[in-house]
């Protein structure tokens, strides 16, 4: 099953799901008890929004050997984590903005896990049972000042720097998809889920024995090699093959 958030005229936003390009509405919440309504809304009819509401929204650093490598890094023993802001997140076809205070903000295609139940101290062979399903997403990112700072905060957290969606998907095969993105129609990153240092199971056990994973929370699983600078009046477009696309454009931040 797909998941959405969407709002439709001027109803409020509410949880649905996507058939055949048809929404219909959720009674209840995907994070507990439900049932699926009718689908009949065309889906071209609807405004997407990011699909969850994470009290936290944690990121893995360095995940591939080959974006390691690229920026001078090792590749970690254990897991690197770092947190970004829910004050972050933009919906799909929303825009990225840069801010004043980088000349460097770059694009980090991933796989999302979205979390579907309280967890803590989970193991690997327990995690999927966590899981509710997958998304896609780009951790924008101020690459200079993640550089000069050390610490990641300010380089990861700015507004609009966290963008996911469309959908989340229950059902979606991890093992071996493959993730591009595309910055105004140039190539910029392509590589598969299984070349991943850590992980999915791996990274929410980790995870789980630092923090207590909520309903809803968000687990960026690391960005392949190939990233790269955005500019005023790019779009990209990041997709996960089998799962869809995430499309924002980027705009200048105006004050």
């Amino acid at each position: 099953m797909r998941v959405i958030r969407y709002q439709y005229k001027a109803d409020a936003p509410q949880y649905g799901w996507v058939l055949d390009d048809q929404v219909g509405p959720v009674d209840g919440n995907p994070f507990g008890e439900y049932r699926r309504l009718k689908a009949d809304i065309p889906l071209e009819n609807v405004r997407l929004l990011a699909p969850s509401q994470p009290s936290k929204i944690i990121c893995v650093g360095r995940n591939y050997a080959e974006h390691a490598k690229e920026l001078g890094n090792d590749v970690p023993k254990i897991p690197l984590i770092f947190l970004k802001p829910p004050s972050s997140i933009i919906n799909p076809g929303e825009a990225i903005l840069l801010p004043p205070q980088s000349q460097q903000v770059e694009h980090e295609a991933e796989l999302v896990a979205v979390i579907g139940k309280r967890g803590r101290n989970i193991t690997t062979e327990e995690a999927r049972n966590y899981i509710l399903g997958y998304t896609i997403g780009n951790d924008v990112t101020a690459r200079d000042l993640q550089k000069s700072d050390g610490q990641w905060t300010r380089a990861k957290g700015f507004d609009t720097f966290c963008a996911f969606g469309p959908w989340i998907d229950t059902d979606f095969d991890i093992s071996d998809a493959l993730i591009t993105c595309r910055v105004s129609g140039q190539p910029r990153q392509m590589a598969s889920t299984r070349d991943m240092v850590f992980s999915v199971s791996t990274l929410v056990a980790f995870v789980s024995s630092v923090m207590t994973l909520e309903p809803g929370d968000l687990l960026f699983t690391g960005t392949p090699a190939g990233v790269g600078p955005l500019k005023a009046g790019d779009e990209v477009v990041v997709e996960i093959e089998g799962l869809g696309k995430l499309t924002n454009p980027v705009k200048v931040e105006m004050r």
